[in-house]
């Protein structure tokens, strides 16, 4: 599995209730998206920066969603462009199914 960390500098900063509405406008076109396994929606404490968390069944699923015209669209919905952050995840810590993965 990987995960991306995307994070954008808000041009100025925004309350929990600001970041909510914008992101629910954006979150049904990842719904059935190939290869996403899950999306987390993050504001900073702060309200200055904002992104998402992904994670993907592999790299190239995620490559395939972060598309010229996506980060252009992301610049111009959130007035800055994104940078993106690869990580393998080794493993997980699932406390809702009480269960490690891998074993």
């Amino acid at each position: 599995m990987i995960v991306s960390i995307v994070t954008f500098k808000l041009p100025k900063p925004w309350t929990v209730a600001e970041a909510a509405a914008v992101f629910r406008s954006t979150a049904p076109r990842y719904l059935g998206m190939p290869g996403l396994v899950r999306k987390h929606y993050y504001v900073t404490e702060s309200g200055e920066r904002a992104g998402g968390i992904y994670f993907w069944e592999s790299r190239a699923a995620a490559e395939a969603c972060y598309t010229r015209e996506w980060k252009a669209t992301v610049a111009a919905k959130y007035g800055a462009h994104p940078d993106i952050l690869y990580a393998e995840v080794p493993v997980s810590v699932d406390n809702l199914a009480k269960v490690i993965e891998p074993a």
